[in-house]
This record gives structure tokens, sequence and C-alpha cells, in this order.
């Protein structure tokens, strides 16, 4: 198993027990090759939730850019319920798991299709 598989394994094991949701293997497989080298980097393969020019970041490169979605205050609603979801108190919030959650949400699944 390469480093890439193990890395989706982990990030599914934290959508079972720390989401409370079945992943899409497809999907979040899709997402985490989406996210490109930023998986293997340890300051890169996580979100800092409790920054907000992180968080501005994920709306702006991710939902707008790449899910083209439009600019509104749904999106930051949006980012601050998966975070609330991954749980707040939890120190490593995986970039695909939030981008995976946040594909969910808005029903962009076809954006990886």
């Amino acid at each position: 198993m390469g480093k890439r598989d193990e890395l989706i394994a982990k990030y599914a094991e934290d959508l079972k027990t720390k989401c409370g949701m079945m992943p899409d293997m497809d999907l979040l497989t899709k997402v985490t090759i989406g996210c490109g080298p930023a998986i293997y980097n340890a300051d890169a393969e996580t979100v800092a939730a409790s920054d907000p020019s992180e968080l501005e970041t994920v709306k702006t490169n991710f939902l707008m850019k790449k899910l083209g979605l439009a600019d509104g205050p749904e999106l930051m609603d949006a980012i601050d319920a998966v975070i609330e979801t991954y749980g707040r108190s939890e120190r490593n919030k995986y970039r695909a798991v939030v981008y995976y959650m946040l594909v969910k949400q808005f029903g962009k699944e076809a954006v990886y299709a």
C-alpha cells in the first residue's frame, strides 16, 4: 500500500470516528488526489481552523475556485459547520477530510466525476 493509500485510509477513519459519516471512498480518493502534494506536508495537510486567514483561503481557493460557488456568507457558515462536525477540539483537521465534507455539503460531487 502506497503513502497516498495510507493517508486515504486515515482520512476515512477520521470521517467514520470523528465525523460520524461513512465515506464514499471513490469521492474521498478523488478529493485527496485533488489536494495534490499538500497531503504530504505536515503543515499543509491540516486546516488551521482557528486562523481566519486559513479559513478565507479554504473559501476562496477551494469553494469558489475549485467548486465554482459564488461568494456569500453561506460559504463561511458551511466551513464553520464542517469544523464543528469534525470537532473544534480536534487538533488535526485534515484538509482532505474538510474538503470532502464541503463537497458533500454543497452537493458538488460532479466536480470530481
